[in-house]
């Protein structure tokens, strides 16, 4: 009896910790990257600017922020709770560095960036401002908002004007003369072209002609899942700064110059100079050289590994190639690109390169980002 009570007593210890195993398995945490290529001399670190906590009028505590975006896949965050408005001043003191106090740790414990900021919130004119690279939030609890914004411009803090189009007519921004002196002084120096659900093309078109550094970011109050369905590819808007390391620091510098791009939906916004290499980092040909016959067609095959279809659309073409004039070259996929060369002028090798439009990175208001895929065809005439 003894012997057997002693096997079944290991029995239970066994089957208990493979128990504990399994549940400590099923606990592990996991992260999904946001996959988008780095670009010549910079890394490509996905950013959310504008976040709220319980400590202004968000619905979650600061820990899980970090926690959130690290899961998502991001690299730098900014707890940004409003200093003026305090809706849950009863139940929790107002102390505008406590959400940041709180999710240092955790951001330190994931690798994640966590920078110091604070949203400025008054009516419009001006509106709201964040506040980003603070080293204390307190002096900006003042009275008139021009104070607000020079004791942030006294710790050398980034400003963004955001959601421009918020409470306007249809969404649409209104530049106030509000405005333009404090882009004139220098103290604002970004602007949200998105937030949440909505793209402002005019906010975006004030970016180009200005000089402002492009922003865009979620503004998220509720816990993320409830936003966005995340196990199905939704994800929130963010910027991608093309920073020259991985540090607070180099994010500012990008920031400052303005090496930035947003992600929103299915879009990626911003100048050229940077959407160029992401594209190209983007995809592979992997059939750069074919052999082609006349009037037969072929498939050009060209895996696009980032994280967005590539949505491409034909524009005149010169080099006497039949091409598609639409594809859609699906993220981490595969895509056929079908060619077919109908000019009795071609034969021998040739270098082709096809003009295209990629309508969904957008380097101005409805003007998508041109580019050119470039093979070796070897043209046989029988």
């Amino acid at each position: 009896m003894r012997t057997e009570y002693r096997l079944y007593r290991r029995l239970a210890l066994v089957l208990f910790f493979l128990a504990i195993s399994y549940f400590a398995i099923s606990q592990i945490r996991v992260r999904d990257e946001i996959v988008f290529p780095d670009i010549p001399g910079y890394l490509t670190l996905k950013c959310d600017f504008h976040i709220h906590t319980v400590f202004s009028d968000g619905n979650v505590w600061p820990t899980v922020r970090p926690e959130e975006a690290w899961r998502e896949g991001l690299d730098v965050i900014s707890i940004t709770d409003h200093i003026e408005y305090q809706p849950h001043k009863d139940d929790l003191p107002t102390n505008h560095n406590r959400s940041y106090e709180i999710a240092l740790p955790k951001s330190e414990e994931l690798g994640l960036l966590l920078i110091r900021g604070a949203e400025i919130t008054r009516d419009m004119p001006p509106g709201h401002f964040n506040a980003l690279f603070l080293k204390n939030v307190n002096p900006l609890d003042v009275e008139d908002w021009r104070e607000a914004i020079i004791a942030a411009v006294n710790q050398d803090a980034f400003i963004i004007w955001n959601h421009p189009g918020w409470r306007q007519p249809d969404e649409i921004p209104v530049w106030y003369d509000e405005h333009t002196e404090i882009f004139q002084k220098g103290w604002v120096k970004g602007m949200e072209i998105v937030n949440s659900s909505s793209y402002y093309s005019k906010a975006h078109q004030w970016c180009i002609d200005k000089n402002i550094t492009m922003i865009g970011t979620s503004d998220i109050h509720d816990p993320v899942n409830l936003n966005y369905n995340i196990h199905k590819g939704e994800h929130r808007p963010i910027t991608l700064a093309f920073a020259k390391t991985r540090t607070k620091e180099a994010i500012k510098e990008a920031l400052l110059n303005r090496r930035t791009a947003v992600y929103y939906n299915n879009l990626l916004i911003g100048e050229e100079q940077y959407l160029s290499p992401v594209f190209y980092g983007s995809i592979k040909i992997m059939n750069r050289e074919i052999t082609i016959k006349e009037n037969q067609w072929k498939n050009i095959r060209i895996h696009n590994y980032s994280d967005i279809d590539l949505e491409l659309e034909a524009r005149v073409n010169e080099n006497n190639i039949v091409m598609q004039k639409k594809v859609t070259l699906t993220a981490h996929k595969t895509s056929l690109l079908r060619v077919q060369c109908k000019s009795e002028r071609l034969k021998g090798t040739k270098n082709i390169e096809l003009p295209y439009t990629v309508t969904n990175f957008l380097i101005a208001p409805g003007k998508g980002l041109p580019v050119k895929l470039k093979f070796q065809a070897n043209i046989i005439r029988e």
